[in-house]
């Protein structure tokens, strides 16, 4: 069985805890009953406690939870959260011994990797430090390999964390030997000695009106596009659907990425083209091909954003190999050529775009004021030898007439 869970604890001994996205409503349902059911401090007189016994515990943000006595001692309890996994030492005003809700079972399910063994037969304290930071409240994949023959023990799983397989993650980390080869070649995340490109996007057919938006400008004539993936799906193209849900595969791909980036190798190899993830100034990591080198001491690398179109000149240092699962997502910018108009053979302006002098920056930046934040679309004229479109505005005009009116281009017919 495969489904999507999210992570709610790691134990001391490694044991991963999830609840099923599809628990996830019964679980609100019954956290809200136990609200209502139970209000104020806990039990203020003395009590005599077993191990094993059912309560609920008033959590440090006040909330109550069911749980069960694990420890008992003198002036605290060890309990257990038996719906979120975690467990922790309260004092006993805090609890309230409870026959309430014992015939619904824990909505969390103890797990651990499948056929995975933890270096020196048990998790390192230093492995399950890591496990909880790479992994609690996160949504994640599972997959069911076995079940315990306890009804309380663990199930064996597989699970993959946007895309990658933890079992095979963390025993390139040596935290670990993963038995399960086919787990280990899925990663993929270190073969840089491969030559490995994007995808390209699938473009609406021509003629086909759709939402775009600019995500760079080269000139007021050359842009990158993406296709729109905040409209109504029901109204969109079968390109666009899967174009969004790709857009929107790709965000998580990058998240989880962007939590492992420090153990991924730097770069050795510039070659043109290559795939790559690339640090930008936001100090996020994301998708980017190598263009240039632009300086040799020290190495400077010229590298564009392959889902925004963006160009950065980058050190190695802030340059990682990328792992071969994102290169399944086609790059989300498209450059374009824009049609219908020209640079004016009148333009006075002196301020020229340096690599594109027959336009004025004035005209670079009032396209810039045409079409940033704007709900655009577009249709298709030609592909080849390069993709054309005529660029409409949210008021369905073309965006070039501005720039017209302005004197600043010519109707090119």
């Amino acid at each position: 069985k495969v489904f999507q869970a999210v992570v709610s604890c790691i134990g001391g001994d490694g044991t991963i805890y999830i609840i099923p996205k599809s628990f996830e409503t019964a679980l609100n349902k019954l956290m809200a009953e136990i609200q209502n059911t139970f209000k104020g401090l806990g039990l203020l007189i003395p009590y005599c406690w077993k191990k094993g016994e059912a309560c609920v515990v008033r959590g440090s943000d006040t909330v109550w939870y069911r749980a069960k006595i694990v420890e008992v001692s003198s002036s605290t309890l060890q309990v257990q959260y038996i719906d979120r996994g975690y467990i922790e030492s309260i004092p006993q005003c805090h609890l309230y011994p409870t026959t309430f809700y014992t015939g619904i079972p824990p909505f969390c399910i103890p797990c651990q990797l499948y056929k995975t063994l933890p270096i020196g037969n048990f998790w390192q304290q230093e492995a399950v430090e890591y496990l909880q930071e790479l992994l609690k409240n996160e949504e994640v994949e599972i997959h069911v390999k076995e079940l315990p023959d306890n009804p309380w023990g663990k199930v064996s799983i597989s699970l993959y964390f946007g895309g990658m397989s933890l079992s095979s993650f963390m025993a390139y980390q040596r935290y670990c030997v993963a038995e399960d080869c086919q787990d280990i070649q899925k990663l993929g995340v270190f073969e840089g000695d491969l030559s490995p490109s994007y995808l390209l996007q699938p473009l609406p057919v021509p003629g086909e009106t759709f939402p775009v938006t600019v995500t760079h400008l080269v000139s007021p004539k050359e842009v990158y596009i993406c296709l729109d993936s905040s409209e109504n799906l029901t109204k969109r193209s079968a390109t666009e659907r899967s174009a969004s849900c790709d857009s929107e595969s790709l965000s998580k791909a990058l998240k989880w990425c962007n939590k492992i980036v420090k153990t991924l190798p730097h770069l050795t190899n510039f070659k043109k083209e290559l795939p790559c993830l690339a640090e930008y100034v936001d100090g996020l990591w994301y998708r980017a091909k190598l263009l240039s080198i632009t300086q040799l001491v020290p190495v400077q690398i010229l590298v564009q954003f392959v889902d925004y179109g963006t160009y950065l000149v980058a050190p190695t240092s802030r340059l990682r190999h990328i792992p071969c699962h994102l290169l399944k997502y086609p790059v989300q910018a498209v450059r374009v050529l824009l049609a219908g108009f020209r640079p004016a053979s009148d333009d006075k302006n002196v301020e020229r775009i340096p690599y594109s002098p027959e336009w004025s920056l004035k005209a670079l930046w009032t396209m810039v004021d045409c079409v940033e934040g704007k709900r655009l679309s577009a249709s298709i004229l030609t592909v080849s030898p390069e993709v054309t479109i005529s660029l409409y505005g949210d008021d369905k005009n073309l965006v070039h007439l501005k720039l017209v009116e302005m004197g600043l281009a010519e109707l090119d017919q």
